[in-house]
């Protein structure tokens, strides 16, 4: 076996994901290994399009829309998912500031209320 292809095990190992994580992920088309009856092989293309799954998981960005995106590589090249990349960002940035500004909302109503009850009991 050549060094640029990992294994199934191999491959949980390297992303830190659960076997599970990577079955459903060939499931929906995410992934598409090598097979030698039931082994899977992945190779740089399949390590490269993981690295990208778990980076828009972390931006919090829907499966779907990551297989989508993945697709537009496949069928009309770099630039072309460099301009989409840019539409779902801008998105996703937009998404994530919303959340942000309720985040801090939430977190200075339960300071306040966390203060005032202190106060009431005298401490700080």
């Amino acid at each position: 076996m050549s060094d640029t292809r990992l294994t199934f095990k191999e491959m949980c190992a390297r992303f830190d994901v659960t076997p599970r994580t990577l079955r459903y992920y060939e499931y929906i088309e995410l992934l598409s290994p090598e097979r030698d009856g039931r082994a899977r092989f992945y190779g740089p293309r399949e390590c490269a399009r993981m690295t990208l799954i778990l980076r828009g998981r972390r931006f919090g960005f829907p499966l779907e829309e990551i297989r989508q995106w993945l697709l537009i590589y496949e069928k009309e090249g770099t630039e072309a998912q460099m301009y989409a990349w840019i539409d779902m960002a801008d998105r996703q940035l937009l998404e994530l500031a919303e959340q942000k500004a309720q985040l801090d909302e939430a977190l200075a109503e339960l300071q306040d209320l966390r203060n005032d009850t202190a106060k009431r009991l005298g401490i700080d």
